[in-house]
């Protein structure tokens, strides 16, 4: 079913798809190779060769990266629970998209800049970044707060596009 639904999205236009896993990192590494790594990897494979980056993101996942990372897919969404650093060095040469941790956006200004300016720093040399939260917005975030994070990535990251 879920294959299905993203292939519907990718007929109507999409430029990427994610499979959004909220709960795989509540597993052990055995379980998750057992009970969501088959299944996961059926969905990667049926969207393959469909033209569009397949994005793998899964909330929690640091312990179990290395096996995430056999699932299929371009990208893969990691959450501020992990240094994005090292989770490069557990999922190899591929795509990753995160990890400021929203929470991180209710508060001031400057630690906003702060813990943005460590991401970017940890991804400046390397290519395949997509800059995002780490999770989804929170329900208190301010969109004002949201709009100067943006403005200030693109401001940022200009030079490396």
């Amino acid at each position: 079913m879920v294959s299905t639904y993203l292939s519907a999205q990718i007929r109507a236009g999409v430029d990427a798809v994610q499979l959004f896993d909220s709960w795989s990192g509540c597993l052990s590494p055995s379980d998750y190779r057992e009970f969501v790594l088959p299944y996961t990897r059926k969905i990667f494979d049926q969207l393959e060769g469909k033209g569009v980056p397949r994005i793998h993101f899964g909330v929690g996942t640091a312990g179990i990266l290395n096996t995430v990372s056999k699932s299929g897919g371009e990208v893969f969404g990691v959450d501020w629970r992990i240094p994005i650093d090292e989770a490069w060095n557990r999922l190899g040469d591929v795509a990753i998209q995160g990890n400021l941790d929203p929470a991180i956006v209710l508060g001031d200004w400057s630690l906003v800049e702060a813990r943005t300016n460590e991401i970017l720093e940890k991804t400046r040399d390397r290519p395949g970044h997509v800059f995002n939260l780490g999770h989804g917005i929170l329900p208190e975030t301010r969109p004002e707060q949201l709009q100067k994070l943006v403005k200030f990535i693109h401001g940022s990251t200009a030079k490396r596009r």
